[in-house]
């Protein structure tokens, strides 16, 4: 076997790390613990909150009242996808389970759709903001398989 191949599924199976600013440790449990519902982990009062992301760490950080995410832009396929992002890839039925869920509770950035048809990276793809204003992605290929497959767009 490939040693890429076996790196690629170890860390397949590494949780991942992210942490991230907030303006309100409240208004994040609430986003991310009720809406999105994570697992609350560990915390440090006032300071910040660890949550599973379908088992990855993601930590609310506190950084003041004032804080909102920056935005920056870029086109994809018609629209402009917010940078700084972060979310999932999920199954096609856990995605539209979850567009479901937050219909009428967010406000979409891009609307629940799916872009890039008929090409090997096509998906369906959701963005909305946390109350701090960081940007999250939701995603679901509709061949998982092709979640990292190569080619090139015009």
């Amino acid at each position: 076997m490939r040693f890429d191949v076996v790196v690629v599924r170890r860390l397949a199976t590494t949780p991942f790390h992210h942490a991230f600013p907030v303006h309100s440790l409240d208004a994040a449990r609430s986003f991310y613990g009720n809406l999105l519902a994570c697992e609350e982990g560990r915390s440090a009062v006032g300071k910040w909150i660890d949550f599973s992301l379908s088992g990855h760490q993601i930590v609310c950080h506190w950084v003041g009242d004032d804080y909102r995410c920056v935005d920056y832009y870029n086109p994809v396929d018609g629209d402009e996808v917010p940078v700084p992002h972060f979310g999932l890839a999920l199954s096609v039925p856990d995605w539209h389970a979850l567009a479901e869920r937050v219909r009428g509770r967010v406000d979409f950035i891009i609307e629940p759709k799916l872009r890039f048809q008929a090409t090997p990276g096509e998906q369906y793809t959701m963005f909305f903001k946390d109350p701090s204003a960081n940007n999250l992605e939701f995603k679901a290929m509709t061949n998982p398989q092709n979640l990292f497959a190569k080619y090139t767009l015009a």
